[in-house]
């Protein structure tokens, strides 16, 4: 690794340092990182801990991968933004190749994973009443209950989770909450007002919830049927994660439109991205939405790299490769603390017997032993390694679960 960076301040000094100054969001283990490479992070005292969480999926290929470092510093030295106001010589290259990866049409770039949810909503109901003939401010969405799609307003309007809602209502209209996996709630759902069906090919925040064989194919099929876009949110299942570039890839499924991001920054800057066919895409007219910092050169340029990455389909065969190593490991480890898991790729929500503690506290008791996890709901936690993680790396990991289990 780096050299330390020089700081006078401990762990526990700088995270009280923080409470007087920062708003309340999130409530991240006690670790200060300031230090990392590939699949380890060093804290401010020098201490090494295994990252099998990857910032939720944003370092899909680890810490300061170098391919993504160079590519980074090169556009660093020439231009880092434009605003949308101009064109900039990066933009179109990364646009061709994201469409070509994720076999789309067009791509609509943006900077965070709520702003490509946010997006793909504008879209969908535009297309509703330009195409579909939807009555005015009269178009529906139907998601799927237990979801995890962002924590803007209009987002947490349709999830079902009330820490996330309690307080900020009023909501936002015209959404329809359906079980997640069951097709036919789907189904009762839909009507003639319905601009699109948007779900989680896996459910992330809600513990790794992998549907049952032939409910993607179920939902494409239904869309088409009834006549309504398909949007994928592939924010935290895409780009290699679970063996695929995309996750509806298992089933073969081609969706209307398919919300990117977290490792499509390359973990250095925030790109998202909405990429879709050109009948709904080009429902977009100049001046009806936009992003200051959406398609940045920066951005373009890391984007870019993270794709050429993905191209070789070497990180997908690893996360296939990998993830039946997972698989075997955490199998071993049911009925010794392990109660059940869910796993594709190198993804995985496992949960422990609660008599050993909540995912928060097993989480803590592994940042003490050297791996950094989170925990969801209860006592789920996630395991979501880089994909440059080794075999040995894994292994290892998944014996200090089993020490951290059964001791």
């Amino acid at each position: 690794m780096t050299a330390p960076a020089r700081t006078d301040r401990g762990s526990e000094e700088l995270i009280r340092a923080e409470e007087p100054v920062l708003a309340h969001n999130y409530h991240p283990l006690p670790v200060v990182v300031a230090r990392a490479e590939g699949a380890w992070v060093e804290d401010v005292e020098g201490r090494r801990y295994q990252d099998m969480l990857a910032g939720y999926s944003a370092l899909n290929f680890g810490h300061r991968h170098p391919a993504l470092i160079e590519a980074a510093h090169r556009q660093l030295d020439r231009l880092t933004l434009t605003s949308r106001a101009f064109h900039n010589d990066r933009l179109a290259g990364f646009a061709e190749r994201l469409a070509a990866l994720t076999g789309t049409d067009m791509v609509l770039p943006m900077n965070t994973g709520a702003e490509a949810v946010e997006s793909g909503i504008k879209v969908a109901r535009k297309w509703a009443y330009d195409v579909k003939g939807v009555p005015a401010d009269r178009a529906t969405i139907v998601v799927a209950a237990d979801n995890f799609h962002g924590r803007t307003t209009t987002i947490v309007s349709f999830s079902t989770d009330e820490t996330a809602r309690s307080g900020f209502g009023p909501f936002t209209p015209g959404f329809r909450i359906v079980p997640y996996n069951d097709l036919a709630a789907m189904e009762a759902a839909v009507d003639e007002t319905t601009a699109a069906v948007l779900i989680e090919p896996i459910q992330g925040e809600a513990g790794v919830l992998i549907p049952d064989d032939g409910y993607l194919a179920g939902v494409r099929e239904l869309t088409r049927r009834k006549g309504c876009l398909f949007v994928a949110d592939e924010i935290q299942s895409g780009l290699g994660r679970t063996g695929h570039t995309l996750a509806v890839q298992h089933e073969s499924v081609v969706p209307d439109v398919v919300l990117l991001g977290k490792a499509l920054g390359g973990g250095i800057v925030p790109v998202s991205a909405v990429v879709g066919s050109r009948e709904v895409l080009g429902v977009l007219r100049p001046g009806e939405h936009g992003s200051t910092f959406g398609g940045n050169p920066l951005a373009a340029a890391v984007g870019t790299a993270v794709v050429e990455l993905l191209e070789t389909g070497a990180f997908q065969r690893r996360a296939a490769e990998l993830g039946a190593v997972l698989r075997e490991g955490l199998a071993a480890l049911v009925g010794k603390g392990v109660v059940g898991f869910r796993a594709r790729g190198l993804w995985a929500g496992v949960d422990v017997d609660p008599a050993l503690g909540s995912g928060r506290e097993i989480s803590e008791r592994l940042m003490r032993e050297g791996v950094l996890v989170k925990d969801t709901h209860g006592s789920t936690i996630r395991l979501a390694p880089p994909l440059t993680v080794t075999a040995e790396e894994l292994t290892g990991a998944l014996g200090t679960l089993e020490k951290v289990l059964t001791s």
